[in-house]
Formats: structure tokens, C-alpha cells, sequence
């Protein structure tokens, strides 16, 4: 089985690593030495253990996180065969795991399996670019820069109609349960509480795509919470607990309960508008 022990080890692959991988469709009896899949790069082996942790997976969600980041990362590029014998081999794990771990992986567009072929690895172009892993595993590899500029812009595109919609609902139940996430987020702020800070940005943010009304809008929540879980350098206002971010949140709710869209939109551009970099990727907030 893969122990904890092995994957704390490993980590994820480094740039270059797999080319000493022979992805070959020789038989193993042609192929020279064991497969090396171990890491050169510490920060994303880190980033693999922190991520299949704290999911509570077992070791088809490890085994799906560890290839899903190695693909993502660029590892294991375009094209390149995938044999499951091998895999199995190197994580220790099961046909049956290598198999669930390789359908999760080809539903989210990472890798394809056709009869006479075998398994290979997709281009970017097929990859389900919203699925929420794939945005984690991008936001934490070479591209993360691209995917947190590409993660704002969408927000923005996103986020301020969400709240523009929102506040033509009568709904006041979820209000109610706005107003309670800002009251969670100022007071995990005053205790210094990162973590539940981020829980309750994290269901504001999906409340309020809920509020719209708009079943296409809803469809993509996953998307700006799979954003706002995503840490590193600043994105937007959300991202560290501080006084504007929590008046931008109360001043969405305020405008909501008034029933004004044009505030609503504009409290939630200031609020994605927080750090200067934003502000080179997006225009600055309309005044009404």
C-alpha cells in the first residue's frame, strides 16, 4: 500500500525528473532500471501532502492528487504514456486504485485511454481548466502565476453581476446568513483566526452567487471558492484578513438588504480592487 511514510517522502517529480522515467511501450523486461518519480522540488511535494491531508482522501484520492499535480506541473507532458503497471508499482497500490485514480483523471480532460493505445496524457487544451482541482494544482505549480491572474479576471467577470443580481431577491433567509458570515469574519479577525476567517469568505461568497438567481452564475461558485482556498500571493481583498476586506463584505450586505444593485456592484469591485496588482488586470470601480 502507499505509506505515509513513502508519500511524505516522494513528494511530486521536479522539472525534468520524469525524462529519467522510461515511458516506453517496451516490455518490462526492455526497459532499463526502476521507474524515478521522486522529487527535486520540495515546495510542491509539500503542497501534495497538505492537499491530499486535508481532503480526508484514502489512496485513490493520493494517487489522484499525485499525478494530477505532476500532469498539471508539466512532469509528465503531452502525449506521454501512462502504464499502470508502473504506477502501481511505484506508489504501491492496487490495479483496481491505479484504474478509479486514472478514470477521475481522464474525467477532468488530464489524460485519455483508448484501446490499442493505452493511456496518455492530454494537452492543455482538453484539460477541464474549472475544475476545482485542476485550479489548486495550477495555482500551486509552474503556472501559478498565469492561473492567479486568470482566477482574478474571472472573479471579476463573475462576481460583481452575482451581486448586482442579488440584491432584486427577496430572499432573507440567505441575507440573514451574509450578515452572519461578515459577524464570523470580523471576529475570527480579532482573534487572529486565518483559517475561519477564510471559512466564512469562502460560504459568503458562495451565498451570494446562490442569491442571484442565476442557475449558470451557481454553476460556476466552485470556481471563486476553489479561488478564495487557494493560498500564496494576494489575489484580491480576500485573501488575508484585514479591516477593508471585512468593510467591502458589509458594505455588499448593506447594499443587499437595501435592495440596490448598483451599490452591491460596486462594494464587490472594490472589494476585488484591494491590492494595486488587481488593478493592472482590471479597470478601477464605476461610482454610481
Amino acid at each position: 500500500m502507499m505509506t505515509a511514510a513513502r508519500s511524505a517522502d516522494s513528494g511530486l517529480a521536479g522539472p525534468g525528473e520524469l525524462d529519467r522515467y522510461p515511458y516506453t511501450d517496451a516490455s518490462g523486461a526492455d526497459r532499463v532500471g526502476p521507474p524515478v518519480w521522486e522529487s527535486a522540488e520540495p515546495e510542491l511535494g509539500r503542497v501534495g501532502r497538505r492537499a491530499a491531508g486535508s481532503r480526508g482522501r484514502g489512496l485513490h484520492g493520493q494517487l489522484v492528487q499525485q499525478l494530477g499535480q505532476m500532469i498539471v506541473s508539466g512532469d509528465l507532458g503531452a502525449d506521454r504514456p501512462l502504464v499502470p503497471e508502473e504506477i502501481g508499482q511505484r506508489f504501491e497500490v492496487s490495479r483496481t486504485v491505479v484504474r478509479e485514480s486514472l478514470r477521475v483523471l481522464e474525467a477532468k480532460g488530464l489524460v485519455s485511454a483508448r484501446p490499442n493505445v493505452g493511456t496518455r496524457v492530454r494537452p492543455v487544451s482538453d484539460w477541464n481548466l474549472l475544475d476545482p482541482d485542476i485550479i489548486e494544482w495550477r495555482a500551486f505549480g509552474p503556472q501559478r502565476d498565469d492561473q492567479r491572474r486568470e482566477l482574478s479576471e474571472l472573479r471579476w467577470t463573475i462576481e460583481p453581476l452575482a451581486a448586482r443580481l442579488a440584491a432584486g431577491h427577496e430572499r432573507e433567509e440567505i441575507k440573514q446568513r451574509l450578515g452572519d458570515m461578515v459577524e464570523i469574519m470580523g471576529h475570527a479577525m480579532s482573534q487572529g483566526d486565518a483559517l475561519t476567517f477564510s471559512r466564512a469568505d469562502v460560504e459568503f461568497h458562495a451565498l451570494l452567487i446562490q442569491l442571484a438567481g442565476n442557475r449558470m452564475l451557481e454553476h460556476l461558485s466552485g470556481i471563486v471558492s476553489a479561488a478564495l482556498q487557494v493560498s500564496g500571493g494576494p489575489v484580491t481583498g480576500c485573501d488575508r484578513p484585514n479591516e477593508a476586506s471585512l468593510g467591502h463584505h458589509a458594505r455588499i450586505v448593506d447594499a443587499l438588504v437595501a435592495g440596490d444593485g448598483a451599490a452591491a456592484e460596486t462594494a464587490m469591485r472594490q472589494l476585488l480592487t484591494v491590492h494595486p496588482e488587481v488593478e493592472r488586470v482590471v479597470p478601477a470601480p464605476r461610482e454610481h
